[in-house]
């Protein structure tokens, strides 16, 4: 998939988790729903860091180039010192370990530790990373005929203003845990959702994604899971423009206003 169809399913995600937690009788606050839903979007963009030519690669000029030609050297690497005899020689780390269910989850308690432990600076940095991959994801037209530093004051001037948003008694610091600093331990659970949902979004193209990695299947340690070939689809395709965004947009908005109590 491209950049806007996984920023909008990682949107659509983070909402149908607050509408299904207000079915269990456990809503979030606004604010938390707002929030998750752009850490989500931007989330979601973040396993293409193996990617020198995906939108995260850009978002933050110099330092993500460099951050893009790292990881990929990394996912090479870890591919091939696990890669069996089935898997397939290759040049690239694109689509190997950032693609995978253990990143995402350590991504995302990385995310947690660091909101634990480091404070409100930590706490900011988070929401500016995620908050400038969700313009760039959600806003692509917009941002992409913006300068980066337009981009840049956006995602911190909406973080600190989320942030105190947060802070505030009741609107969801301490959400999920309150035991006293537990705050904002949270945070990883959208980042960990929106790398999961990229990567159910590449399995529906041609290639697959290793989401199951490093579980064998069929002899392949890097098996390719998807839907049957016949239903699969290039990514930036018709059935993503006009069948898949659209689609996550009404399920979305659906999801909010189930979360909000809009809808019964």
């Amino acid at each position: 998939m491209m950049g806007p169809a996984h920023s909008l399913s990682g949107a659509a995600a983070w909402l149908g988790v607050g509408a299904a937690a207000a079915a269990a009788g456990h809503a979030m606050p606004w604010p938390v729903l707002v929030v998750g839903a752009l850490i989500c979007a931007g989330a979601a963009l973040a396993p293409d860091l193996d990617h020198k030519a995906a939108t995260i690669s850009r978002a933050f000029g110099p330092v993500s180039r460099w951050l893009c030609e790292v990881v990929d050297k990394l996912s090479y690497a870890v591919y091939k010192a696990t890669r069996t005899t089935k898997d397939p020689r290759r040049s690239g780390g694109h689509r190997t370990l950032t693609h995978t269910w253990v990143w995402a989850v350590a991504i995302g308690a990385g995310a947690s530790a660091l909101a634990v432990t480091g404070g409100r600076w930590a706490v900011l940095a988070i929401l500016f990373v995620h908050l400038v991959l969700a313009v760039e994801g959600l806003l692509w037209r917009a941002a992409r005929v913006s300068s980066d530093i337009l981009v840049w004051l956006l995602g911190a001037t909406s973080a600190w203003i989320l942030a105190g948003v947060l802070d505030q008694p009741g609107n969801g610091s301490a959400w999920l845990f309150d035991a006293p600093g537990q705050e904002y331990l949270w945070l990883g659970l959208p980042i960990v959702l929106g790398a999961l949902v990229h990567d159910i979004g590449d399995a529906l193209t041609v290639s697959g994604c290793p989401v199951l990695w490093p579980i064998p299947i069929a002899g392949k340690r890097w098996y390719p899971i998807g839907p049957p070939k016949a239903l699969r689809f290039r990514a930036g395709a018709w059935v993503e423009v006009r069948v898949l965004m659209p689609l996550f947009m009404v399920l979305g908005g659906l999801g909010g206003a189930v979360a909000l109590n809009v809808l019964p």
